[in-house]
């Protein structure tokens, strides 16, 4: 069932994969649960893993996560007034196309 949603959705929008497996939604929560703060111990539970190395691949792929505590720890190393690239819609299309 998931697969003939998943490409239903993909024929609405690009955004959506056109594979979409049970495993992707078990990593996205996982990874949506540790952006929110959730300590890495619960999610640990909630996925069900036995050891906690299994859960800290999670912590090591979040890339935004480490944006973050970068700037948190060096605060003056990003200038605040730089231009935000999310709006540069010619920058996001060239991304997109990677």
């Amino acid at each position: 069932m998931l697969g003939k949603y998943a490409a239903l959705a993909h024929e609405i929008s690009d955004v959506v994969p056109p594979k979409v497996t049970c495993h992707m939604l078990r990593h996205s929560k996982a990874v949506h649960l540790l952006q929110a703060g959730v300590n890495l111990i619960y999610i640990r539970d909630f996925l069900g893993h036995t050891d906690i190395k299994t859960t800290e691949i999670y912590a090591r792929a979040d890339t935004e996560l480490k944006r973050k505590a970068l700037e948190n720890a060096y605060p003056d190393l990003v200038d605040p007034d730089l231009p935000d690239w999310n709006t540069n819609t010619d920058l996001m299309s060239w991304l997109s196309n990677l």
